[in-house]
């Protein structure tokens, strides 16, 4: 099963890959715009694996560029908060 394939395996990735950019002192504005980049990848070459990424992935297809990054910022937060508790 990969990453993408569970929810949970996914936000965990990701929080894993966040403190790591953290950890190498990349700003919060790099971090949101990586977030950005990749949501863009995803959303382009990517098909959703399970219910929630088919959520983001019809969201991110009406959003324009601004919305598209709020929800990149949105994602960077959930993970954020989780690794957090």
């Amino acid at each position: 099963m990969g990453v993408l394939d569970n929810w949970q395996q996914w936000k965990d990735f990701l929080g894993d890959k966040l403190s790591q950019a953290r950890e190498h002192g990349l700003s919060q504005e790099t971090i949101s715009n990586l977030a950005y980049q990749i949501g863009d990848y995803l959303a382009n070459h990517v098909d959703p694996k399970n219910e929630q990424e088919r959520v983001l992935s019809d969201l991110w297809s009406v959003a324009d560029e601004e919305e598209q990054r709020a929800i990149a910022n949105m994602m960077v937060k959930l993970v954020q908060e989780e690794s957090q508790k």
